[in-house]
């Protein structure tokens, strides 16, 4: 009877000996269920603490991307390219180095004669590479009759110092005293020829001089409206010291002008070229071009060299030597 009484109810938790029986410890089954709910029960200030270390970390990657991204810029936009491994001897022609000082250090270029010359195309490649990975380029340019000036930034190839906005606005200015003071190249017979980056060197040089006409190829509103589509979570408008700010320009622009452009381009969305061309004074026209941002010249094929001579025949009247 005690036995039984003991095994089914747990009044309490003393010990009882009796007639040899095992020592019985009771519990309150209430009093767990209330241990148990007190535990699980959500602690508030816990919780608040938790999403505070999480927005913590939060801003402080955002902040690291955003100093990195501010300090590191230049890297980002001009990845200077390395030796110049072939000239254009290497595809026959004859030519001659261009060496000339430009805020203390030197600028480095090419300066390829055509027989027949129709005029002279003064190149400014893009932001990747030497004048050496242009030898494509200088090949279709120079075989529409065409002399070619083509150059390095400071800091790519052979060019000394450090590239900058700044230092890519006055290189190419001395390219066009060296056409016009040195070689007495008259303005008239110069075609200014961005590609890229280039595009925006070319359109800063357009707006102080007067060249016979302006070819933009693969050319961006704005350094930041570009970098902004790319990284669309950082302030890249806020960031950049190197603007490139090629839509409060091309309306200042009076040569006649082509924009050229791939609705292919991975690199340089194609409303940049449209909406450029939509700036842009009249005379103008627009060559829609195939392939990617590096390679659209050469996929396009031969529709792309009679795009640029049907511009300068039509526009420039470039039909012959003057």
């Amino acid at each position: 009877m005690w036995a039984r009484t003991l095994s089914t109810s747990c009044s309490t938790s003393s010990h009882s000996h009796i007639r040899g029986t095992q020592p019985v410890e009771c519990h309150d089954e209430t009093d767990d269920s209330r241990n148990r709910l007190e535990t699980e029960k959500p602690n508030p200030r816990r919780k608040a603490l938790s999403v505070f270390f999480i927005l913590k970390s939060v801003i402080i990657i955002y902040a690291a991307m955003v100093i990195l991204a501010y300090l590191f810029q230049a890297k980002l936009i001009f990845p200077a390219g390395g030796d110049l491994w072939c000239t254009p001897a290497d595809r026959g022609y004859t030519y001659e180095e261009v060496r000339l000082q430009v805020d203390g250090h030197t600028t480095h270029g090419w300066f390829i004669p055509a027989p027949d010359s129709r005029g002279v195309f003064l190149f400014a490649h893009g932001n990747a590479g030497t004048i050496a990975d242009r030898i494509d380029n200088l090949t279709v340019l120079h075989e529409l009759g065409f002399d070619v000036l083509i150059y390095d930034y400071g800091g790519f190839g052979l060019s000394t110092g450090r590239p900058s906005e700044q230092r890519c606005y006055a290189d190419a200015r001395a390219m066009w005293r060296y056409l016009t003071e040195e070689r007495n190249v008259a303005p008239g017979r110069i075609v200014l020829f961005g590609r890229s980056l280039g595009g925006g060197v070319t359109a800063q040089l357009a707006t102080e001089v007067q060249p016979r006409a302006v070819i933009l190829e693969s050319t961006f509103l704005s350094a930041p409206a570009l970098g902004q589509e790319a990284f669309r979570i950082l302030p890249v408008k806020w960031l950049l010291r190197h603007r490139f700010d090629n839509a409060a320009k091309v309306s200042s622009i009076t040569s006649p002008i082509l924009v050229v452009h791939s609705q292919a381009d991975e690199v340089v969305p194609y409303h940049h070229g449209r909406d450029l061309f939509e700036l842009a004074n009249e005379p103008k026209a627009f060559l829609d071009i195939r392939g990617g941002h590096g390679d659209g010249f050469y996929v396009t094929g031969q529709a792309y060299g009679e795009g640029l001579i049907d511009f300068l025949n039509a526009e420039c009247g470039m039909r012959s030597a003057e």
